[in-house]
């Protein structure tokens, strides 16, 4: 196997997928799964009646989106900011992973309830799901700017700091949990720095609950987990020239208890060689060999209020559905 040169394979993601398939066991990086078909993919998956996520998230937001503004916003700190001869005290969102931004829209409009106008920044890796966003919440809130970024976040956002006014930081969806515990706490720091005091951020993690709720919201009757999983492989083949053949995987989902997590695994049903031509590189892979692509950890209040500790948050709110398998939690930066 020789080595590639990343000087000469242009695609951002040849690294990534070279040190991932060259080490045991494999694996892939989630963010993988975002190229234009993946985002439609998961938009399908937000539908589904396994995926309680996505509508349990929702219906917390539309219940209390104004509360969360308003406990964002924070009044007191608005008028010390206009005190200060801030140009602009009134509230930013920024959202990492917005995707469409289809939830989004309830704290949008809760947001241009309590303030005249509103810039929004969202933040992805994926340029066709901004564009929707783009062209979803344009003409529908006066008094919004739509700023699309298409960047992956887990590099740094520096470049908040620079935004004016108070702005609060939306991570939605329980993101957070498809880092490993050592890296959500490097992801809080990176976004606490990235914060002015006084900032906030609206965090959603899902919580613990049975396995036989867990396990079919990652194994959906359908198979449109399936196929999402699986365009993980096609993202490649179409970025680094490889060949990987999607009916020769079958996509694993398991619930591991003792790390609290959903596992997700792409498992080749036969020994195959595949080809990544722009890498120079082939990969062997044995009958019921896998490939893990994404961990989702599930958490409790007491270790999701721990975590934002120790990255220098201070929780001030949790708003959770009547059975408790979601939270969204309001910290901030403090001054």
């Amino acid at each position: 196997m020789s080595a590639p040169n990343f000087q000469v394979v242009t695609s951002p993601i040849a690294s990534e997928v070279y040190d991932g398939l060259t080490r045991r066991p494999k694996s892939l990086p989630p963010k993988l799964f975002y190229d234009a078909t993946g985002s439609e993919l998961f938009e399908q998956i937000t539908e589904l009646p396994e995926y309680y996520l996505t509508r349990t998230e929702r219906a917390i937001l539309a219940q209390h989106a104004a509360d969360m503004i308003a406990a964002a916003a924070d009044s007191d700190g608005r008028v010390r900011a206009a005190a200060l001869g801030c140009a602009n005290p009134d509230l930013s969102l920024i959202e990492l992973g917005a995707g469409t931004a289809s939830k989004t829209r309830l704290l949008i409009r809760a947001a241009l309830d309590h303030q005249s106008r509103l810039s929004f920044y969202p933040i992805d890796v994926s340029r066709s799901a901004l564009d929707e966003a783009l062209a979803n919440l344009n003409g529908d809130f006066p008094g919004l700017r739509v700023v699309p970024v298409v960047d992956d976040y887990s590099r740094g956002l520096g470049q908040l700091t620079k935004l004016p006014g108070r702005k609060l930081l939306l991570y939605l969806g329980s993101s957070i949990g498809n880092f490993e515990p050592m890296q959500a706490g490097a992801m809080l720091r990176m976004m606490r720095s990235s914060l002015n005091p006084g900032d906030a951020l609206l965090l959603g993690t899902d919580l613990v609950k049975p396995a036989n709720i867990l396990i079919p919201a990652y194994n959906d009757a359908q198979g449109v987990t399936a196929a999402f999983n699986k365009n993980m492989l096609a993202h490649i083949n179409r970025e680094l020239d490889a060949d990987f053949n999607l009916d020769h995987f079958l996509h694993v989902g398991l619930w591991n208890p003792e790390c609290s997590r959903i596992e997700i695994y792409l498992e080749s049903t036969r020994p195959q060689v595949v080809n990544l031509r722009h890498l120079n590189t082939r990969i062997h892979l044995n009958k019921g060999e896998r490939i893990h692509t994404e961990n989702s950890y599930k958490f409790t209040r007491t270790i999701v209020n721990a975590i934002l500790n120790m990255a220098g948050f201070v929780p001030e709110q949790t708003w959770t559905d009547e059975k408790g398998w979601f939270a969204l939690h309001l910290a901030r930066v403090p001054e």
